[in-house]
């Protein structure tokens, strides 16, 4: 939960005492970031100075999976015309 919203935070008393018994938790985050890596256990890293994320990371993850589809796009629409059709140069191929 946004840590922002802690202090607003009502719960019952039977959750409270699930809490307390360690059957689940709460976890209050200052940012998306700072949840990914509750939530996955691996560090979502932050941008070098190349402008890129570390690998392994899940930021790096994201953006090389991003990448891999990019280039794929960039492939696909160079053996396509403007109607999504192949093109007459690539049949011949």
């Amino acid at each position: 939960m946004p840590k922002s919203n802690l202090r607003n935070l009502m719960l019952r008393p039977d959750v409270v005492q699930a809490v307390k018994d360690g059957k689940f938790h709460i976890y209050a985050v200052n940012s998306i970031d700072e949840g990914i890596e509750v939530l996955t256990g691996v560090p979502a890293g932050e941008r070098g100075l190349d402008g890129r994320y570390p690998d392994g990371s899940v930021n790096g993850r994201v953006e090389k999976k991003l990448r891999q589809f990019s280039e794929q796009l960039r492939q696909v629409a160079g053996t396509a015309d403007h109607t999504g059709a192949a093109s007459e140069k690539s049949e011949e191929n």
